[in-house]
């Protein structure tokens, strides 16, 4: 670029003096050679006009010839005026004006002068006499203005070709110019082509590389302008980035493969110890509670109260037993005996659930009531499951001094329903808010209120496999009030190939 700009300003520089020279070339003929070389022969001119005026004048004796010699020395005083203003500077031309001017000047006192001051009628003898000195004279000044004027002539001749020479220079210098731009764009051009646009491709080459997953390839340049090559540096450490998130996602990828193998082999495990305590376990314990009952009723009289009260509490353990592992089954079972879901009328749930418990119900003298319930896309089975515990848990924590009173709300909140299970029974802690959803949690004895701790984590469980959520409401004032949501329409989940077959596992 510099060797550029320097080229160019030199060609420049000399376009500029050439066309000053042609401009001061052309001046100089038009303003001065040509109008001096005019001038001239006026002046010459003006001459004759005098020496015709004089001869006539002295020939005839007549007045009226002085006319010309009048008017020619007016012509004369205005060409050398003109002259003297043109020729400024020019020595040479001054002196051949000067030359003539002498010459002109000895005719004029010599002849003329004295001629025009005759009077009329005696010019014609002054003339005769001389006539020969005049001519001399006269023909001295012809000889000065030939002179004169060939300088002139020679000087404009010069001139003209001192400007064609000029003209030459200026049109071998544009032409150069041309073709030096003309060399300058291919240079250019070319040296975009090699510096910018083939670095440029080679870059987006190989990052469409990159892109198209080779992320071990290289985004380098060692030539190009040191933008892009700052930009490849940048995209280069981009793509290592990248690289190392991606070699970290592989390998993290793995791991979980991994663990996901081992989760799906400890599944297999847990549904084979599933199916064991389904059928293994329940059959020896029911043996056991049923040996114990024909043991008391047949050795009934031969047995005193601490042995029956015994066997009574080998009845009652294995009863429990049984109960606590069906309970453990049911739990495990909810997520993993999914069928599908449908259109589940949450109205005709709340009825059946509430034929379900009616025994409870007519017991307890409860009150249940509802809102206008939806119909929603669930598993059928697991909602009536949901309902059953929690209203059988509002049931079955009623407080000693009044009838229970149990409320199922119900209201849209989006693309979900928002639901509460509310009573007036004995309430839970804030500080038990979030253990009653933990597994076999229990925060009264078996005594005071049966049951396994299991049936708020069965809810919780059930509640998230829909893609809800389940709490406690911390600002009941009496009575519990818990609250769940459940989505329109719950993603379907998607089973996993590498599961094992549950359907043998269900009891």
């Amino acid at each position: 670029m510099a060797v550029s700009l320097t080229v160019l300003l030199v060609l420049g520089l000399l376009a500029a003096w050439a066309l000053n020279r042609a401009s001061s070339t052309t001046g100089t003929m038009v303003n001065r050679s040509s109008p001096a070389l005019i001038a001239a022969v006026r002046l010459e001119s003006a001459v004759l006009d005098q020496e015709t005026g004089i001869r006539g004048y002295g020939l005839s004796g007549q007045s009226s010839f002085l006319q010309p010699y009048t008017e020619g020395l007016a012509a004369q005083q205005a060409a050398v005026t003109e002259l003297r203003g043109l020729l400024a500077g020019d020595a040479s031309a001054t002196a051949d004006l000067d030359a003539v001017l002498v010459r002109v000047r000895t005719w004029q006192d010599g002849f003329a002068a004295p001629i025009a001051a005759a009077p009329p009628g005696a010019p014609v003898a002054l003339a005769a006499q001389r006539s020969d000195q005049g001519r001399q004279e006269f023909d001295a000044i012809r000889t000065a203005a030939a002179l004169q004027q060939s300088h002139l002539q020679q000087a404009g001749a010069a001139s003209y070709r001192q400007l064609q020479t000029v003209q030459r220079q200026r049109d071998w210098i544009f032409a150069a110019i041309a073709v030096v731009l003309l060399l300058l764009a291919v240079l250019v051009v070319a040296g975009l082509r090699r510096g910018v646009t083939a670095p440029l491709e080679r870059l987006s080459r190989d990052v469409r590389e990159v892109g198209a997953g080779d992320f071990a390839r290289a985004v380098t340049t060692s030539t190009g302008p040191a933008d892009l090559r700052r930009l490849a540096k940048d995209v280069e450490g981009m793509r290592r980035r990248l690289a190392d998130e991606l070699a970290f996602s592989d390998q993290a990828r793995a791991r979980l493969d991994e663990q996901a193998e081992e989760l799906r082999r400890s599944n297999g495990e847990l549904e084979q110890f599933a199916y064991v305590a389904s059928h293994d376990l329940q059959e020896p314990l029911r043996k056991v509670a049923s040996f114990c009952q024909l043991l008391q009723r047949r050795y009934a009289d031969k047995l005193d109260e601490r042995a029956d009260q015994y066997i009574g509490f080998a009845v009652d353990g294995a009863n429990r037993m049984q109960t606590l592992i069906n309970d453990l089954l049911a739990f495990s079972r909810v997520g993993r005996t999914h069928k599908e879901y449908v259109q589940v009328d949450l109205e005709q749930v709340f009825t059946d659930t509430v034929d379900a418990l009616s025994i409870a119900v007519e017991e307890s003298g409860a009150v249940i009531t509802h809102d206008p319930l939806p119909v929603l896309t669930a598993d059928a089975t697991q909602i009536g499951m949901l309902f059953q515990n929690l209203i059988g848990n509002a049931i079955k924590f009623r407080s000693p001094d009044r009838s229970p009173e149990v409320h199922l709300s119900a209201e849209p909140d989006g693309d979900r329903w928002q639901f509460a299970v509310a009573d007036n029974g004995i309430g839970i802690g804030n500080e038990f808010a979030d253990r009653v959803f933990v597994i076999f949690q229990r925060l009264h004895t078996k005594e005071a209120y049966p049951g396994n701790g299991i049936g708020l984590a069965m809810c919780k469980k059930i509640v998230e496999f829909h893609g809800g959520s389940i709490t406690v409401d911390p600002d009941r004032d009496s009575g519990a009030r818990i609250s769940f949501t459940l989505p329109l329409a719950p993603a379907v989940p998607v089973a996993d190939p590498g599961e094992p077959e549950r359907a043998g596992v269900v009891v």
